[in-house]
C-alpha cells in the first residue's frame, strides 16, 4: 500500500508533545511492515535547520493561497521514511513553536496556516504535485489536518482517508469571519459539516468526512463517546462508532531504552538495576536536592495544565514531603501552575526541584533516576511517559483513564501475588484519591521484594511500535477493502 502520513509535527525535527513522537515513529514501523509510507509536515524554521539534504520536488498553486508553495523532499532523520515539507515561508518560517509565539499566545493566523498545509497535503494526495506518486490512504492527525478529509471527499478518484484523534480537547475552532477569509466551500459552514456551536471546527472535518476515525487507545475510544470526555462531539462520535477504533500508541525502544540510552550517566537493565541509583544521584544533583538513596524520588514530565492533574499534586505536596519524599518536575504550561510549582520549589528547597520548559536529555535522566512517576490526569488519550517509565523501572502512579488504564496494572493483593502489577492507579480525579494511592505506593516502596517485583514486571512490558503498526496496516487494508 501507498500511504501519505500528514502531521503538524514529527520527532526529531520538531516536537511539542506526543503527536511528534507518534509521527516520528509510527511511519518507520509501518515502513518496516513493507508498506510505502511517506511523511508530510510543514517546513517550520526549526525543521528546515535540522532536515539535512533537501531537494525541490514541486511548486504548487493552491486555491485560496496567494503565493506558490514549494514541496521539499528529503528523509526523516534516523531512518528511511521519505519526507515532504510544505514550504510557505510567510506561514511557517518564524520563531516560536508550531502553534504559539515565543510568549505562548496562539498565532493569529493559525487557521490560514493550517488551511495552506491541508491544501498542500490534498494536492500531494491527488497527485497534483507532479510527483508521479498517489497514495491509497491519507492518514491525517489532529485538527491541523482536519480539512484534508473533506477536500478528498470533494475530489473524484481520491484516496481513502483515516483521521486520528490524539487529543479531542484541541479542536481548531474559529469564527465565521475567519471561515470566510479562508475561501473554503460555503456548504462547510453547516451542522452536518464543520460548523460547531457557531464556530468553524477543523477537527470536525476529520470526524465527519474521514473514511475511518481512530484514536490512540482503546479506552479513550470508548470515553470520547460519553458526555464527560466527548467535548461536545460525543453524539457525532457515537454515530461513527462502527468506524471508530482505538489503537494504542507504541514507543520507540531504540530511543527509550535504559540499556543503551546515551543521554544517561550510566546505562542499566533489569539485571543491573543497581545502576539506577547513580542516575537518581544525577537527578538530585541537577535539581540541587540532597543526595538521599532512601528518599522516594517522584518525577513529573508533563505539560503543566489542568488536564494533567498537576493541581492535585500541588494540593497534597505538604503531606508527601511529610513522608520524606522528593519531587522533580520538568514541563511548562499554565502560568498559575508554573507559579505554584516555583513557589513550592522555594518553600521546600530540600524536597522540590522545578525546571520550567522542556529538555529531551533531562527527560531521559528523570525517567532513569526517578523512583515513581506521577501522571494523575483528568483525561489522557494515551500518554507515553508512563510507558517510558515502565521500561526505565520508574513505577507509574496514574489515574485510571484513557491510555493510562490500558497500560498500567494497579498493584493490588491479587496482582502483586500473580506478578502482573506494574504501577498504581485510582479512579476519582481528586486530591484525596491521589493521596490514598500515594500512601499505598509508599508502603510498597518500603517492601523491597514487592517493589522490585513491580519494577521487573514493568520493565518486561512490550509496547513497541511494531504491534501498533501491524494494527494500522490491518486497518488500512480493511478501509481499502470497504
Amino acid at each position: 500500500m501507498k500511504i501519505l502520513f500528514a502531521s503538524s509535527e514529527a520527532h526529531p525535527l520538531i516536537k511539542t508533545g506526543g503527536l511528534a513522537d507518534v509521527a516520528g515513529s509510527l511511519p518507520r514501523a509501518i515502513l518496516n511492515q513493507r508498506q510505502d509510507i511517506r511523511l508530510v509536515i510543514p517546513a517550520y524554521r526549526q525543521v528546515l535547520a535540522h532536515s539535512g539534504n533537501l531537494s525541490l520536488a514541486a511548486y504548487l498553486e493552491l486555491d485560496g493561497v496567494e503565493n506558490p508553495v514549494r514541496i521539499l523532499s528529503g528523509r526523516l532523520p534516523g531512518g528511511n521514511v521519505k519526507l515532504y515539507l510544505v514550504d510557505s515561508p510567510e506561514h511557517f518560517d518564524r520563531a516560536g513553536n508550531p502553534y504559539t509565539t515565543r510568549t505562548g499566545s496562539e498565532w493569529a493566523d493559525n487557521a490560514e496556516r493550517f488551511m495552506v498545509f491541508c491544501r498542500a497535503v490534498h494536492a500531494l494526495a491527488v497527485n497534483n504535485a507532479g510527483l508521479d506518486w498517489q497514495p491509497d490512504i491519507v492518514h491525517c492527525n489532529d485538527w491541523q489536518t482536519g480539512l484534508v478529509p473533506p477536500l478528498l471527499a470533494e475530489t473524484a478518484n481520491a484516496p481513502a482517508s483515516v483521521f486520528t484523534i490524539h487529543n479531542l480537547a484541541y479542536q481548531g475552532q474559529y469564527s465565521w469571519k475567519t471561515f470566510k477569509s479562508l475561501h473554503l466551500p460555503s456548504e462547510w459552514w453547516s451542522m452536518e459539516a464543520m460548523e460547531f456551536h457557531n464556530k468553524f471546527s477543523f477537527i470536525k472535518g476529520g470526524l465527519v468526512f474521514a473514511d475511518w476515525v481512530t484514536t490512540v487507545s482503546p479506552t479513550y475510544a470508548e470515553e470520547i463517546r460519553t458526555l464527560e470526555f466527548g467535548c461536545g462531539l460525543e453524539g457525532l462520535l457515537g454515530h461513527r462508532r462502527d468506524t471508530l477504533t482505538g489503537i494504542l500508541n507504541g514507543v520507540d525502544y531504540n530511543v527509550w531504552n535504559p540499556g543503551r540510552d546515551l543521554l544517561l550517566p550510566i546505562q542499566y537493565n533489569r539485571r543491573s538495576l543497581f545502576h539506577k541509583r547513580e542516575n537518581k544521584h544525577a537527578v538530585q544533583e541537577h535539581f540541587s536536592l540532597p543526595r538521599n538513596d532512601d528518599a522516594p524520588l517522584f518525577i513529573i514530565i508533563s505539560r503543566l495544565v489542568e488536564q494533567k492533574g498537576i493541581d492535585l499534586v500541588i494540593e497534597i505536596l505538604p503531606e508527601l514531603i511529610g513522608q520524606g519524599a522528593q519531587l522533580a518536575v520538568l514541563g511548562s504550561g499554565e502560568k498559575a501552575i508554573e507559579t505554584a510549582l516555583r513557589k513550592a520549589g522555594r518553600d521546600y528547597v530540600e524536597h522540590v526541584g522545578v525546571q520550567i520548559g522542556y529538555d529531551e536529555s533531562l527527560a531521559h535522566l528523570l525517567e532513569a533516576g526517578g523512583d515513581l512517576f506521577l501522571m494523575p490526569s483528568r483525561f489522557e488519550p494515551c500518554g507515553l511517559n508512563q510507558i517510558y517509565s515502565l521500561r526505565y523501572g520508574t513505577v507509574p502512579i496514574v489515574r485510571k483513564t484513557g491510555g493510562l488504564a490500558d497500560t498500567v496494572v494497579d498493584a493490588t493483593a491479587e496482582t502483586l501475588a500473580d506478578k502482573t502489577a506494574t504501577g498504581f492507579s485510582f479512579q476519582k480525579a481528586s486530591a484525596t484519591a491521589l493521596w490514598n494511592t500515594l500512601q499505598r505506593a509508599l508502603q510498597v516502596y518500603r517492601e523491597p521484594d514487592s517493589w522490585n517485583r513491580i519494577i521487573d514486571t514493568g520493565m518486561r512490558q512490550d509496547f513497541s511500535w511494531k504491534r501498533s503498526a501491524e494494527r494500522y496496516v490491518e486497518l488500512y487494508q480493511q478501509v481499502l477493502g470497504g
